[in-house]
Protein backbone atom coordinates (compact mmCIF):
# COMPACT_ATOMS: atom_id res chain seq x y z
CA UNK A 1 0.00 0.00 0.00
CA UNK A 2 1.54 3.50 -0.93
CA UNK A 3 1.26 5.75 1.68
CA UNK A 4 1.56 9.96 1.11
CA UNK A 5 2.28 12.53 3.13
CA UNK A 6 -0.86 15.20 4.05
CA UNK A 7 0.54 17.28 0.61
CA UNK A 8 0.64 14.86 -1.31
CA UNK A 9 -3.05 13.46 -0.73
CA UNK A 10 -4.44 16.76 -0.78
CA UNK A 11 -2.59 17.01 -3.86
CA UNK A 12 -4.23 13.84 -5.44
CA UNK A 13 -7.52 14.92 -4.16
CA UNK A 14 -7.20 18.45 -5.78
CA UNK A 15 -6.10 16.96 -9.22
CA UNK A 16 -9.31 14.98 -9.39
CA UNK A 17 -11.44 17.36 -7.58
CA UNK A 18 -9.56 19.82 -10.87
CA UNK A 19 -10.20 17.31 -13.33
CA UNK A 20 -14.04 16.78 -12.79
CA UNK A 21 -14.54 20.57 -12.87
CA UNK A 22 -13.00 20.75 -16.11
CA UNK A 23 -14.55 18.15 -17.71
CA UNK A 24 -17.69 19.99 -16.31
CA UNK A 25 -16.51 23.28 -17.49
CA UNK A 26 -16.07 21.60 -20.82
CA UNK A 27 -19.42 20.17 -21.18
CA UNK A 28 -21.40 23.00 -19.93
CA UNK A 29 -19.49 25.57 -22.62
CA UNK A 30 -19.72 22.62 -25.22
CA UNK A 31 -23.70 22.61 -24.36
CA UNK A 32 -23.77 26.50 -24.68
CA UNK A 33 -22.54 26.89 -27.78
CA UNK A 34 -24.89 24.86 -29.29
CA UNK A 35 -27.56 26.39 -27.44
CA UNK A 36 -26.10 29.50 -28.65
CA UNK A 37 -26.24 28.37 -32.53
CA UNK A 38 -29.38 26.95 -32.26
CA UNK A 39 -30.83 30.56 -31.23
CA UNK A 40 -28.91 31.85 -33.97
CA UNK A 41 -30.07 29.57 -36.56
CA UNK A 42 -33.52 29.38 -35.70
CA UNK A 43 -33.31 33.70 -35.34
CA UNK A 44 -32.04 34.25 -39.00
CA UNK A 45 -34.81 31.42 -40.59
CA UNK A 46 -37.32 32.93 -38.99
CA UNK A 47 -39.33 33.38 -42.08
CA UNK A 48 -37.92 30.63 -44.34
CA UNK A 49 -40.86 28.24 -43.88
CA UNK A 50 -43.21 31.11 -44.42
CA UNK A 51 -41.61 31.86 -47.76
CA UNK A 52 -41.91 28.32 -48.63
CA UNK A 53 -45.57 27.88 -48.25
CA UNK A 54 -45.74 30.86 -50.31
CA UNK A 55 -43.38 29.36 -52.67
CA UNK A 56 -45.88 27.62 -54.57
CA UNK A 57 -49.15 25.56 -54.64
CA UNK A 58 -48.07 22.55 -52.44
CA UNK A 59 -51.83 21.42 -51.73
CA UNK A 60 -55.04 22.41 -53.39
CA UNK A 61 -58.95 21.47 -52.78
CA UNK A 62 -58.16 18.06 -54.08
CA UNK A 63 -55.19 17.23 -51.86
CA UNK A 64 -51.51 17.14 -52.11
CA UNK A 65 -49.48 17.86 -55.15
CA UNK A 66 -46.81 15.49 -54.94
CA UNK A 67 -44.62 16.25 -57.98
CA UNK A 68 -44.69 20.63 -56.85
CA UNK A 69 -43.81 19.62 -53.52
CA UNK A 70 -40.57 17.26 -54.35
CA UNK A 71 -39.30 19.43 -56.72
CA UNK A 72 -39.95 22.67 -54.70
CA UNK A 73 -38.21 20.29 -51.91
CA UNK A 74 -35.89 19.16 -54.20
CA UNK A 75 -34.57 22.96 -54.80
CA UNK A 76 -34.47 23.98 -51.91
CA UNK A 77 -32.20 21.10 -49.92
CA UNK A 78 -30.18 21.70 -53.26
CA UNK A 79 -29.45 25.50 -52.17
CA UNK A 80 -29.21 24.67 -48.36
CA UNK A 81 -27.97 21.05 -47.86
CA UNK A 82 -28.48 21.70 -44.24
CA UNK A 83 -32.21 22.03 -44.14
CA UNK A 84 -34.67 19.32 -44.31
CA UNK A 85 -38.06 20.64 -45.65
CA UNK A 86 -41.43 18.97 -44.65
CA UNK A 87 -44.93 19.37 -45.20
CA UNK A 88 -46.94 18.49 -42.17
CA UNK A 89 -50.78 18.38 -41.57
CA UNK A 90 -53.03 19.79 -39.06
CA UNK A 91 -52.08 17.26 -36.57
CA UNK A 92 -48.37 16.69 -37.40
CA UNK A 93 -48.65 14.11 -40.04
CA UNK A 94 -46.08 13.95 -42.75
CA UNK A 95 -47.75 14.32 -45.73
CA UNK A 96 -44.95 15.02 -48.22
CA UNK A 97 -41.02 15.09 -48.06
CA UNK A 98 -37.85 14.43 -50.26
CA UNK A 99 -35.97 12.37 -47.68
CA UNK A 100 -34.21 9.51 -49.29
CA UNK A 101 -35.61 5.98 -49.44
CA UNK A 102 -35.34 4.56 -45.76
CA UNK A 103 -34.15 7.59 -43.78
CA UNK A 104 -37.32 8.76 -42.32
CA UNK A 105 -38.22 7.35 -39.04
CA UNK A 106 -41.39 9.41 -38.02
CA UNK A 107 -44.41 9.43 -39.59
CA UNK A 108 -45.85 12.13 -37.20
CA UNK A 109 -44.17 15.34 -35.17
CA UNK A 110 -45.36 16.38 -32.37
CA UNK A 111 -47.15 19.81 -33.22
CA UNK A 112 -46.53 21.70 -29.61
CA UNK A 113 -43.27 22.50 -30.09
CA UNK A 114 -44.65 24.53 -33.51
CA UNK A 115 -47.20 26.30 -32.11
CA UNK A 116 -44.97 27.50 -29.22
CA UNK A 117 -42.82 29.01 -32.37
CA UNK A 118 -45.68 30.49 -33.80
CA UNK A 119 -46.93 32.15 -30.34
CA UNK A 120 -43.63 33.71 -30.72
CA UNK A 121 -42.01 31.91 -27.07
CA UNK A 122 -37.94 31.61 -26.25
CA UNK A 123 -35.75 30.60 -28.58
CA UNK A 124 -34.00 27.90 -28.91
CA UNK A 125 -37.39 25.76 -29.26
CA UNK A 126 -36.83 22.22 -30.48
CA UNK A 127 -38.94 19.80 -32.29
CA UNK A 128 -39.33 16.53 -33.74
CA UNK A 129 -36.52 15.20 -36.10
CA UNK A 130 -38.50 13.12 -38.39
CA UNK A 131 -35.02 11.10 -39.30
CA UNK A 132 -34.32 10.51 -35.70
CA UNK A 133 -36.74 8.03 -33.60
CA UNK A 134 -36.08 10.01 -30.55
CA UNK A 135 -33.96 13.13 -31.48
CA UNK A 136 -35.16 16.93 -31.15
CA UNK A 137 -34.15 19.49 -33.60
CA UNK A 138 -34.18 23.78 -33.99
CA UNK A 139 -36.78 23.96 -36.71
CA UNK A 140 -38.94 26.71 -38.42
CA UNK A 141 -42.90 26.34 -39.29
CA UNK A 142 -45.46 28.36 -41.22
CA UNK A 143 -49.27 27.54 -41.69
CA UNK A 144 -49.85 25.77 -45.03
CA UNK A 145 -53.42 27.74 -46.34
CA UNK A 146 -55.31 26.64 -49.03
CA UNK A 147 -57.86 28.95 -50.11
CA UNK A 148 -57.55 31.16 -46.79
CA UNK A 149 -57.98 27.61 -44.73
CA UNK A 150 -55.00 26.45 -42.48
CA UNK A 151 -54.37 22.71 -43.93
CA UNK A 152 -51.11 21.97 -42.21
CA UNK A 153 -47.81 23.25 -41.54
CA UNK A 154 -44.46 23.34 -43.35
CA UNK A 155 -41.72 22.14 -41.53
CA UNK A 156 -38.17 23.08 -41.82
CA UNK A 157 -35.58 21.18 -39.61
CA UNK A 158 -32.72 24.05 -39.99
CA UNK A 159 -29.75 21.26 -38.87
CA UNK A 160 -30.50 18.37 -40.76
CA UNK A 161 -28.35 15.12 -41.84
CA UNK A 162 -25.93 16.50 -43.71
CA UNK A 163 -24.85 19.03 -41.69
CA UNK A 164 -24.97 16.87 -38.68
CA UNK A 165 -22.16 14.98 -40.38
CA UNK A 166 -19.92 17.86 -41.59
CA UNK A 167 -20.11 19.31 -37.73
CA UNK A 168 -19.01 15.90 -36.29
CA UNK A 169 -16.37 15.34 -39.44
CA UNK A 170 -14.91 19.20 -38.04
CA UNK A 171 -15.01 18.79 -34.54
CA UNK A 172 -13.26 15.36 -34.23
CA UNK A 173 -10.33 17.12 -36.44
CA UNK A 174 -10.22 20.59 -35.02
CA UNK A 175 -12.77 21.52 -31.86
CA UNK A 176 -12.11 19.00 -29.91
CA UNK A 177 -8.40 19.01 -30.12
CA UNK A 178 -8.67 22.74 -29.25
CA UNK A 179 -11.50 22.08 -26.40
CA UNK A 180 -9.02 19.08 -25.15
CA UNK A 181 -5.61 21.22 -25.32
CA UNK A 182 -7.18 24.29 -23.23
CA UNK A 183 -8.67 21.72 -20.51
CA UNK A 184 -5.48 20.07 -20.28
CA UNK A 185 -4.07 23.60 -20.02
CA UNK A 186 -5.92 24.79 -17.55
CA UNK A 187 -5.98 21.47 -15.19
CA UNK A 188 -2.13 21.54 -15.43
CA UNK A 189 -1.69 24.97 -14.31
CA UNK A 190 -4.45 24.64 -11.82
CA UNK A 191 -2.79 21.80 -10.63
CA UNK A 192 0.69 23.35 -10.11
CA UNK A 193 -1.06 26.10 -8.71
CA UNK A 194 -3.01 23.80 -6.12
CA UNK A 195 0.03 22.24 -4.89
CA UNK A 196 2.33 25.39 -4.76
CA UNK A 197 -0.67 26.29 -2.61
CA UNK A 198 -1.19 23.02 -0.73
CA UNK A 199 2.56 23.39 0.12
CA UNK A 200 2.17 27.11 1.84
CA UNK A 201 -0.73 26.18 3.68
CA UNK A 202 1.33 22.85 4.72
CA UNK A 203 4.33 24.35 5.92
CA UNK A 204 3.54 25.43 9.49
CA UNK A 205 1.89 21.42 10.18
CA UNK A 206 5.35 20.25 8.85
CA UNK A 207 7.52 22.70 11.12
CA UNK A 208 4.89 20.89 13.86
CA UNK A 209 5.33 17.84 12.60
CA UNK A 210 9.15 17.88 12.46
CA UNK A 211 8.98 19.30 16.21
CA UNK A 212 6.79 16.63 17.54
CA UNK A 213 9.09 14.13 15.96
CA UNK A 214 12.34 15.32 17.56
CA UNK A 215 10.15 16.06 21.18
CA UNK A 216 11.22 12.60 22.45
CA UNK A 217 14.02 10.35 20.89
CA UNK A 218 14.87 7.10 21.63
CA UNK A 219 13.12 7.53 25.12
CA UNK A 220 15.56 10.38 26.42
CA UNK A 221 14.35 13.16 28.41
CA UNK A 222 12.25 15.76 26.42
CA UNK A 223 14.11 19.08 25.08
CA UNK A 224 13.45 22.16 26.38
CA UNK A 225 10.87 24.02 23.82
CA UNK A 226 12.36 26.80 21.16
CA UNK A 227 11.55 29.82 22.87
CA UNK A 228 12.03 32.06 20.01
CA UNK A 229 8.91 31.11 18.69
CA UNK A 230 6.72 34.70 18.66
CA UNK A 231 3.59 34.96 21.15
CA UNK A 232 0.74 33.87 19.48
CA UNK A 233 -1.68 37.18 18.50
CA UNK A 234 -5.01 38.22 20.01
CA UNK A 235 -7.84 36.96 18.31
CA UNK A 236 -5.87 34.25 16.44
CA UNK A 237 -7.77 32.61 14.05
CA UNK A 238 -5.40 30.14 12.33
CA UNK A 239 -5.59 26.50 13.71
CA UNK A 240 -2.77 25.24 13.16
CA UNK A 241 -0.63 28.79 14.64
CA UNK A 242 -3.09 27.92 17.91
CA UNK A 243 -1.97 24.05 17.58
CA UNK A 244 1.31 24.75 17.35
CA UNK A 245 1.16 27.30 20.35
CA UNK A 246 -0.50 25.05 22.69
CA UNK A 247 2.05 22.16 21.61
CA UNK A 248 4.81 24.94 22.89
CA UNK A 249 2.81 25.13 26.21
CA UNK A 250 2.13 21.67 26.23
CA UNK A 251 6.10 20.38 25.94
CA UNK A 252 7.20 22.93 28.54
CA UNK A 253 5.34 21.62 30.91
CA UNK A 254 6.02 17.92 30.24
CA UNK A 255 9.70 19.09 30.04
CA UNK A 256 9.25 20.56 33.88
CA UNK A 257 7.21 17.85 35.19
CA UNK A 258 9.71 15.58 33.76
CA UNK A 259 12.28 17.59 35.15
CA UNK A 260 10.59 17.65 38.20
CA UNK A 261 10.22 13.78 38.21
CA UNK A 262 13.80 13.21 37.64
CA UNK A 263 14.75 14.95 40.39
CA UNK A 264 12.36 13.43 42.62
CA UNK A 265 13.36 9.99 41.82
CA UNK A 266 17.05 11.42 42.46
CA UNK A 267 15.82 12.47 45.88
CA UNK A 268 14.05 8.87 46.17
CA UNK A 269 17.61 6.81 45.67
CA UNK A 270 18.95 9.52 48.14
CA UNK A 271 16.06 8.59 50.90
CA UNK A 272 16.83 5.02 50.39
CA UNK A 273 20.43 5.25 50.25
CA UNK A 274 20.30 7.78 53.86
CA UNK A 275 17.86 5.71 55.57
CA UNK A 276 19.79 2.28 54.54
CA UNK A 277 22.27 4.32 56.42
CA UNK A 278 20.41 4.96 59.35
CA UNK A 279 19.33 1.87 59.87
CA UNK A 280 22.44 0.32 59.71
CA UNK A 281 24.50 2.23 62.15
CA UNK A 282 21.76 1.50 65.52
CA UNK A 283 20.69 -1.82 64.27
CA UNK A 284 24.69 -2.79 64.00
CA UNK A 285 25.30 -1.26 67.67
CA UNK A 286 22.33 -3.05 68.87
CA UNK A 287 23.49 -6.51 67.65
CA UNK A 288 26.85 -6.36 68.84
CA UNK A 289 25.25 -5.21 72.46
CA UNK A 290 22.95 -7.95 72.25
CA UNK A 291 25.15 -10.32 71.08
CA UNK A 292 28.11 -9.29 73.71
CA UNK A 293 25.08 -10.00 76.97
CA UNK A 294 24.49 -13.29 74.97
CA UNK A 295 27.69 -14.45 75.22
CA UNK A 296 29.23 -12.76 78.13
CA UNK A 297 25.78 -12.96 80.56
CA UNK A 298 27.58 -15.06 83.25
CA UNK A 299 30.93 -12.83 83.49
CA UNK A 300 29.46 -9.29 83.15
CA UNK A 301 28.40 -7.57 86.51
CA UNK A 302 24.77 -5.97 87.08
CA UNK A 303 26.69 -2.31 86.37
CA UNK A 304 28.39 -3.62 82.94
CA UNK A 305 25.18 -5.79 82.15
CA UNK A 306 22.95 -2.44 82.74
CA UNK A 307 24.65 -0.27 81.04
CA UNK A 308 25.11 -2.54 77.40
CA UNK A 309 21.11 -2.43 77.89
CA UNK A 310 20.98 1.29 78.43
CA UNK A 311 23.39 1.36 75.10
CA UNK A 312 21.13 -1.07 73.32
CA UNK A 313 17.71 0.41 74.46
CA UNK A 314 18.74 3.76 72.95
CA UNK A 315 19.53 2.11 69.81
CA UNK A 316 16.16 0.29 69.68
CA UNK A 317 14.45 4.18 70.19
CA UNK A 318 16.38 5.59 67.39
CA UNK A 319 15.44 2.98 65.26
CA UNK A 320 11.71 3.06 66.30
CA UNK A 321 11.81 6.86 65.52
CA UNK A 322 13.47 6.71 62.26
CA UNK A 323 10.55 4.17 61.61
CA UNK A 324 7.73 6.02 62.75
CA UNK A 325 8.86 9.20 60.65
CA UNK A 326 9.33 7.38 57.57
CA UNK A 327 5.76 5.89 57.89
CA UNK A 328 4.77 9.93 59.11
CA UNK A 329 6.07 11.01 55.72
CA UNK A 330 4.66 8.04 53.63
CA UNK A 331 1.18 9.31 55.00
CA UNK A 332 1.87 12.95 54.26
CA UNK A 333 2.73 12.32 51.08
CA UNK A 334 0.03 10.12 49.65
CA UNK A 335 -2.57 11.70 50.90
CA UNK A 336 -3.96 9.63 53.45
CA UNK A 337 -3.82 12.24 56.59
CA UNK A 338 -7.10 14.20 56.32
CA UNK A 339 -6.96 17.61 58.72
CA UNK A 340 -9.60 18.45 61.06
CA UNK A 341 -9.38 22.31 61.17
CA UNK A 342 -10.34 23.78 64.02
CA UNK A 343 -9.49 27.43 65.63
CA UNK A 344 -7.11 27.31 68.52
CA UNK A 345 -4.78 29.53 70.50
CA UNK A 346 -0.59 29.01 69.36
CA UNK A 347 0.40 30.68 72.25
CA UNK A 348 -0.95 28.25 74.52
CA UNK A 349 0.00 25.61 72.00
CA UNK A 350 3.43 26.81 72.31
CA UNK A 351 3.52 26.66 76.49
CA UNK A 352 2.67 22.81 76.18
CA UNK A 353 5.46 21.80 73.44
CA UNK A 354 7.94 24.18 75.74
CA UNK A 355 7.09 22.41 79.03
CA UNK A 356 7.30 19.12 76.99
CA UNK A 357 11.18 19.94 76.21
CA UNK A 358 12.10 21.70 79.68
CA UNK A 359 14.19 18.89 81.34
CA UNK A 360 16.29 18.28 77.51
CA UNK A 361 16.99 21.93 77.57
CA UNK A 362 18.10 21.91 81.23
CA UNK A 363 20.23 19.02 80.87
CA UNK A 364 22.17 21.08 78.06
CA UNK A 365 22.11 24.13 79.67
CA UNK A 366 20.23 25.66 76.99
CA UNK A 367 17.37 28.22 77.19
CA UNK A 368 14.29 28.32 75.94
CA UNK A 369 12.38 32.30 75.37
CA UNK A 370 8.57 32.50 74.09
CA UNK A 371 8.21 35.78 72.45
CA UNK A 372 4.31 36.71 72.17
CA UNK A 373 2.89 39.57 71.62
CA UNK A 374 -0.28 40.12 73.43
CA UNK A 375 -3.28 39.86 70.58
CA UNK A 376 -2.13 36.96 68.67
CA UNK A 377 -5.33 36.23 66.65
CA UNK A 378 -6.59 32.59 66.75
CA UNK A 379 -5.56 30.01 63.81
CA UNK A 380 -7.52 27.73 62.16
CA UNK A 381 -5.51 24.86 61.20
CA UNK A 382 -5.38 20.57 62.86
CA UNK A 383 -3.56 21.51 66.34
CA UNK A 384 -2.30 17.90 66.21
CA UNK A 385 -0.16 18.36 63.03
CA UNK A 386 1.07 21.75 64.04
CA UNK A 387 2.31 20.54 67.69
CA UNK A 388 4.24 18.14 65.04
CA UNK A 389 5.70 20.50 63.36
CA UNK A 390 6.59 22.97 66.59
CA UNK A 391 7.56 19.65 68.04
CA UNK A 392 9.90 18.74 65.24
CA UNK A 393 11.56 22.44 64.90
CA UNK A 394 12.16 22.70 68.62
CA UNK A 395 13.71 19.49 69.06
CA UNK A 396 15.90 20.06 66.18
CA UNK A 397 17.58 23.57 67.51
CA UNK A 398 18.11 21.44 70.63
CA UNK A 399 20.02 18.51 69.01
CA UNK A 400 22.15 20.93 66.90
CA UNK A 401 22.47 24.21 69.51
CA UNK A 402 25.28 24.07 71.48
CA UNK A 403 25.59 23.59 75.38
CA UNK A 404 24.52 27.20 76.68
CA UNK A 405 22.79 27.68 73.73
CA UNK A 406 19.26 29.90 73.23
CA UNK A 407 16.04 28.60 71.75
CA UNK A 408 13.81 31.28 70.81
CA UNK A 409 10.15 31.12 69.33
CA UNK A 410 8.14 33.87 68.08
CA UNK A 411 4.92 34.70 67.17
CA UNK A 412 4.03 37.88 65.34
CA UNK A 413 0.48 39.01 63.51
CA UNK A 414 1.03 38.58 59.74
CA UNK A 415 -1.09 40.37 56.89
CA UNK A 416 -2.68 36.51 56.07
CA UNK A 417 -2.42 34.99 59.44
CA UNK A 418 0.38 34.29 62.06
CA UNK A 419 3.74 34.23 61.58
CA UNK A 420 5.69 31.65 63.61
CA UNK A 421 9.63 31.85 63.76
CA UNK A 422 12.15 29.38 65.21
CA UNK A 423 15.67 30.41 65.91
CA UNK A 424 18.52 29.64 67.60
CA UNK A 425 22.21 30.12 67.99
CA UNK A 426 24.06 27.39 66.57
CA UNK A 427 26.52 26.86 64.20
CA UNK A 428 23.73 27.13 61.27
CA UNK A 429 23.45 25.29 57.75
CA UNK A 430 26.46 25.87 54.83
CA UNK A 431 25.14 27.77 52.40
CA UNK A 432 25.98 24.95 49.76
CA UNK A 433 23.36 23.05 51.90
CA UNK A 434 20.14 25.04 52.01
CA UNK A 435 18.89 24.80 48.88
CA UNK A 436 17.80 20.85 49.57
CA UNK A 437 17.52 21.16 53.03
CA UNK A 438 13.79 20.13 53.15
CA UNK A 439 14.02 17.78 50.62
CA UNK A 440 16.93 15.35 51.76
CA UNK A 441 17.72 13.04 55.34
CA UNK A 442 20.13 13.49 57.36
CA UNK A 443 22.30 10.64 58.79
CA UNK A 444 20.71 10.40 62.30
CA UNK A 445 22.99 8.34 64.26
CA UNK A 446 26.18 11.14 63.83
CA UNK A 447 23.59 13.88 64.59
CA UNK A 448 25.24 15.64 61.40
CA UNK A 449 23.18 18.77 60.97
CA UNK A 450 24.93 18.74 57.05
CA UNK A 451 20.85 18.01 56.27
CA UNK A 452 17.44 18.92 56.83
CA UNK A 453 16.49 15.10 58.66
CA UNK A 454 12.87 13.43 58.05
CA UNK A 455 11.86 15.83 61.01
CA UNK A 456 12.10 18.90 58.47
CA UNK A 457 10.52 17.18 55.15
CA UNK A 458 7.74 16.56 57.83
CA UNK A 459 7.45 19.88 58.87
CA UNK A 460 7.20 21.15 55.24
CA UNK A 461 4.56 18.38 54.18
CA UNK A 462 2.23 19.62 57.28
CA UNK A 463 2.33 23.12 56.01
CA UNK A 464 1.92 22.18 52.78
CA UNK A 465 -1.34 20.64 53.57
CA UNK A 466 -2.23 24.09 55.60
CA UNK A 467 -1.37 25.75 52.26
CA UNK A 468 0.95 27.19 53.86
CA UNK A 469 5.15 26.69 53.40
CA UNK A 470 8.19 27.10 55.36
CA UNK A 471 11.66 28.79 55.12
CA UNK A 472 15.17 29.30 56.24
CA UNK A 473 15.83 32.50 57.03
CA UNK A 474 19.18 34.45 56.80
CA UNK A 475 19.38 36.96 59.72
CA UNK A 476 22.83 36.80 61.34
CA UNK A 477 22.17 34.10 63.87
CA UNK A 478 22.21 29.95 63.49
CA UNK A 479 19.13 28.28 62.04
CA UNK A 480 16.33 30.57 61.56
CA UNK A 481 12.86 28.94 60.17
CA UNK A 482 9.92 30.86 59.46
CA UNK A 483 6.35 29.70 58.34
CA UNK A 484 2.97 31.23 58.74
CA UNK A 485 -0.45 29.67 59.26
CA UNK A 486 -3.85 30.73 58.68
CA UNK A 487 -6.42 32.59 61.16
CA UNK A 488 -9.29 31.62 58.59
CA UNK A 489 -9.92 28.19 57.00
CA UNK A 490 -8.92 29.82 53.73
CA UNK A 491 -5.38 28.58 52.71
CA UNK A 492 -2.92 31.23 52.25
CA UNK A 493 -2.34 32.64 48.77
CA UNK A 494 1.13 32.64 47.21
CA UNK A 495 2.27 30.62 50.22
Amino acid sequence: MIRLSLSQRLSVVFCGLLLVCCGALAMMQMRTSVMHEQEVVQRLSRGLAEHIAQSGELMDRDGLRPANVRDLFGKLMAVNPSVEVYLLDDRGRILGHDAPEGHLRRKQVDVAPIQQLLRGDRLPILGDDPRSAHGRKVFNAAPLRVQGRDVGYIYVVLLGEERDALVADVTASAALRTTLWSVSLVAVLGLLAGIAAFRWVTRPLRRLTARMQAFDVEGRAPRAPDDRQPPLAPGEKDEIAILEHSFSHMSRRIGEQWQELSRQDQQRRELVANISHDLRTPLSSLHGYLETLALKDGTLDPAERRRYLEIALGQSRKVGRLVQELFELARLEYGAVQLDRQAFSLPDLVQDVFQKFELAAEARRQVLVADIPPGVPAVVADIGLVERVLTNLIDNAIRHTPGGGRIELALRTGARGVVVTVADDGPGIPAELRRRLFETPSVLASGDRADGGLGLMIVRQILQLHGSGIELVEDGRGAVFRFELPTTTRPLEGS
